[in-house]
């Protein structure tokens, strides 16, 4: 069953509250589908009192993502987790399908709905070999992980609710039974796009927040102030670890070794909002391309003769991954609502208002670009 959370009307995101991290321009939607041709859906679950959970799918182009394959390169910062499908990505450098998130437990249905959409699709009746990429984070605060709620068929309707428009945030799709720095996060998303001097290309970067530190807001440091961070262990848990996972897409032709490059950057946003990498956290990043002279086509025949981006352009891409991580994670536990789940648990969502009182007390605090 899907429902829709009490509270979430007057959530904001952060740029509402006056923090625009970075120095680069947002594009129009300030998310990740500001890359053309990506396309991100939810499947929302949410039953009485124990299932907080969903999916979420990230579909990088209008096309066959099988037959049209995109460059990608992965970043592992800290690697306790169950990425599936991560190795021959690193090995071949390339992805062959949507990008599908949902919770640990639940990896292995959501990989085999994948399998089955991608096998059901037209000319595909001769594949025998699928490499199907599949990323987590742990739900079970507010979550009955063991139910395994998530079912095959849940991951086509989440590629079938696909769309290019604005990215619902918060606690939808993956991110319904996360918490991140103590409180409930979930999905966020933010964009950056390069000034016409310098190639013009978009960012866009969604992320599944469900990891620890010290939450810092624009410098403020906002984990010490309320009290609320890992040390003090204010949620009724048994560790201060978890997880997170990025998805960075742009438009700009690149190899895979420099996507590679380009996920490493994440961390820099991880760190810049006080993520602490702790050991049970599976910190992961992942950069795909969607620009066509850089795709594989047709099973087998190269990239159209296009030499992609060198090494020297790589500097302006690497601040907008930088930024537009930061502006996710944030938007991410600001569009979050307080949420009740498994076992009677209650994480509350981060106090707007409180929040607004420490940026306004910055020294020379500024507005929103």
């Amino acid at each position: 069953m899907v429902r829709e959370q009490s509270g979430a009307a007057e959530r904001l995101r952060v740029r509402e509250l006056g923090v625009a991290p970075g120095v680069l321009a947002t594009g129009t939607l300030n998310a990740i589908t500001d890359v053309a041709g990506v396309r991100v859906g939810h499947v929302t679950l949410w039953q009485g009192e124990g299932t907080r959970t969903g999916v979420t799918v990230v579909m990088p182009h209008l096309g066959d993502s099988f037959d049209e394959r995109v460059p990608a390169g992965l970043f592992v910062a800290n690697g306790y987790g169950k990425l599936m499908g991560s190795t021959q990505v690193c090995e071949l450098g390339e992805l062959e399908t949507p990008v599908v998130l949902t919770n640990t437990l639940s990896v292995p249905e959501a990989a085999a709905g994948l399998i089955d959409w991608v096998l059901t699709r037209p000319g595909h009746g001769d594949v025998r070999s699928l490499n199907p990429f599949v990323g987590e984070t742990n739900d079970g605060v507010l979550n009955d992980i063991r139910a395994r709620a998530v079912r095959p068929e849940h991951v086509t309707e989440a590629i079938e609710a696909a769309t290019a428009g604005p990215v619902a945030e918060g606690c939808v799709g993956a991110g319904t039974g996360t918490v991140a720095f103590g409180w409930k996060a979930g999905i966020g998303t933010s964009s950056r796009v390069l000034p016409r001097a310098l190639g013009g290309a978009t960012v866009g970067v969604l992320v599944q927040a469900n990891h620890g530190g010290v939450l810092e807001v624009d410098g403020v440091r906002v984990g010490e102030r309320l009290g609320r961070h890992d040390l003090h262990r204010e949620l009724d848990r048994g560790d201060a670890d978890g997880s997170v996972m990025v998805v960075i897409a742009t438009d700009a032709p690149l190899s895979d070794r420099n996507l590679r490059r380009l996920a490493v950057r994440a961390a820099a946003g991880l760190a810049r909002t006080g993520a602490s990498f702790a050991h049970g956290s599976g910190d992961y990043a992942l950069a795909f391309s969607t620009a066509p002279e850089v795709r594989r086509h047709d099973r087998g025949r190269a990239p159209e003769a296009a030499a992609p981006w060198p090494n020297e352009r790589l500097s302006p891409l690497s601040q907008a991954v930088l930024e537009a991580t930061e502006e996710a994670v944030l938007n991410a536990l600001t569009q979050a609502v307080t949420v009740r789940g498994w076992r009677g648990r209650v994480v509350e969502a981060l106090p707007l208002d409180a929040l607004r009182t420490m940026l306004a007390d910055r020294p020379a605090a500024t507005g929103a670009r």
